[in-house]
């Protein structure tokens, strides 16, 4: 049996970290504020992956996300996901040789289908995550792009559909309505949902207390729970959000950390 994931998600803008509610953003603090409350080695052992996304709603700089991808990833030894302003293959390439081990892709899925191709094709769909993000409109989900700002006129299981047509290797399904309220993850619409899709669904947006993350992580469909609420989760809150997990009887991976060992000459 494949091993469950706890997933932590950074959300980027302008160089400042930020929090997010219903996609509304507010700045939290800058790379130095980042590495103030968060040891990324000492995570490590804590999630099993970190998603770091650029939610710039201005001009973006592959560039400058780079560099800061590159900076928090120096001493992160788990995998990196990162996303946001992807453009042509170029981009691609630049976060991937900046840390990230795969690309997250949301605008070009509905905008330019052909790059997501051309992705999979030279990367491989295990390193492409189709990132979807969605509102409830009734009982269904309508598929918004451009961070949340535009709608696409798409149901999600369109959405879905065409992402694992592209070839992507996972979906990353965020709900805007849930998003930073704390008050549980969209469960019951995903599982709806995932009775059809053939990839691992990473499921995100509402996460507030550790059980709504094991309750997400036992359903047989989701394969990984993230959460960006960055107060919520800070200090030894990673590691018991895991401990959480594991006690509720969903096998996650084990990590051990060892101390550190100093030679000396």
């Amino acid at each position: 049996m494949l091993k469950k994931r706890l997933i932590f998600t950074l959300l980027v803008q302008n160089g400042c970290f930020m929090l997010s509610r219903n996609f509304s953003l507010q700045a939290a603090g800058d790379i130095n504020w980042v590495r103030e409350h968060y040891d990324f080695e000492s995570i490590a052992f804590s999630i099993d992956e970190l998603v770091i996304l650029d939610v710039d709603r201005g001009t973006r700089s592959i560039a400058k996300f780079s560099s800061i991808l590159a900076e928090i990833g120096k001493n992160c030894f788990m995998p990196i996901a990162a996303g946001g302003g992807i453009r042509g293959v170029e981009d691609a390439q630049r976060l991937l040789k900046s840390g990230a081990d795969k690309i997250v892709i949301n605008t070009p899925l509905f905008t330019d289908p052909d790059l997501v191709r051309t992705l999979v094709k030279r990367f491989g769909s295990q390193c492409v995550i189709a990132s979807i993000d969605y509102r409830r409109v009734g009982e269904e989900g309508e598929v918004l792009i451009k961070n949340g700002t535009h709608p696409t006129g798409m149901s999600v299981p369109e959405a879905v559909s065409l992402a694992q047509r592209l070839g992507a290797g996972e979906l990353y399904l965020t709900s805007v309505t849930r998003d930073g309220t704390g008050q549980g993850l969209d469960l019951d619409y995903v599982s709806r949902i995932g009775a059809d899709v053939s990839v691992p669904i990473i499921i995100s947006g509402g996460a507030g207390t550790f059980g709504h993350l094991s309750s997400a992580i036992r359903m047989e469909n989701i394969a990984a729970v993230s959460t960006a609420n960055l107060f919520n989760f800070m200090s030894d809150n990673l590691t018991e959000a895991r401990r959480h997990i594991v006690e509720s009887g969903t096998p996650l991976a084990m990590w051990e950390k060892m101390d550190r060992v100093t030679i000396n000459d």
